[in-house]
């Protein structure tokens, strides 16, 4: 369910879960997180481009498998995707080739690029199903679209087209479907060019791990809010039962 392949240098790491929406298992979220950790060490790769198979980037996690488990372990292994990415050593670009939903569509705002197409949407549902952000969300959605357009967009649940997208700065650019991931790889040689001191900048300009981890402690905290109080198992319940 997840390919790595290596394309003109650079790791392109694709969710293959297309008929559910390339939705997140547990196991999934792992194996991620060990692939972009495996092409990160700036040796193996020149970069990382994350996509995905079909009509859908991802949709987030899998909230059929998520029924009756801790909300804190689900927590835990999205924060653990966000840490992965953040301890690399070389660009890391999201082709965001359609549907981005939830924890998937949070995963990709530590990102260091995010392309997309004209068939990309945006989809932040945890506010009306009853679960909370993760990701370390609360410290960088705020960061890319500022502190009041944040808050509105999870309240509301938003739902943002592709052009939505990239005119709040979640999207940087936005492609032709067949031209993405070309686009991807081609950014990042851009930034690698022997000789550019691209691995300083990344360290300079990302959130530190210390901010992220704080926000991970308030997102956990928020989550076990939520479990304890019930409001996640009966969301994700009601949203299994309108699904069928």
């Amino acid at each position: 369910m997840i390919d790595v392949t290596v394309r003109d240098e650079v790791a392109v790491v694709t969710l293959q879960r297309p008929e559910k929406l390339n939705a997140l298992t547990a196991d999934m979220r792992r194996r991620l997180a060990a692939a972009v950790r495996a092409h990160g060490d700036g040796e193996t790769a020149r970069g990382i481009v994350v996509t995905g198979t079909g009509r859908a980037f991802s949709a987030g996690e899998d909230i059929n498998e998520a029924v009756g488990q801790s909300l804190l372990e689900e927590v835990e292994l999205f924060h653990d995707l966000t840490r992965a990415v953040l301890e690399t050593r070389v660009p890391v670009v999201a082709a965001v080739n359609g549907l981005a939903v939830g924890g998937a569509a949070e995963w990709t705002l530590c990102f260091d690029a995010r392309l997309g197409t004209p068939q990309t949407e945006y989809f932040l549902p945890e506010n009306h199903i009853g679960l909370s952000i993760s990701n370390a969300s609360s410290l960088l959605l705020p960061r890319l679209v500022g502190g009041g357009r944040a808050l509105r967009l999870v309240l509301d649940s938003a739902r943002l087209s592709a052009a939505e997208a990239r005119s709040i700065g979640l999207l940087d650019d936005i492609v032709e479907p067949d031209a993405l991931l070309e686009t991807a790889v081609a950014l990042v040689h851009r930034w690698t060019v022997p000789g550019t001191a691209t691995t300083v900048h990344l360290d300079l300009l990302r959130p530190s791990l210390e901010e992220v981890e704080r926000a991970f402690a308030v997102e956990t905290k928020a989550a076990r809010h939520v479990e304890d109080a019930g409001i996640a198992q009966a969301g994700m319940a009601r949203f299994v039962n309108r699904r069928g």
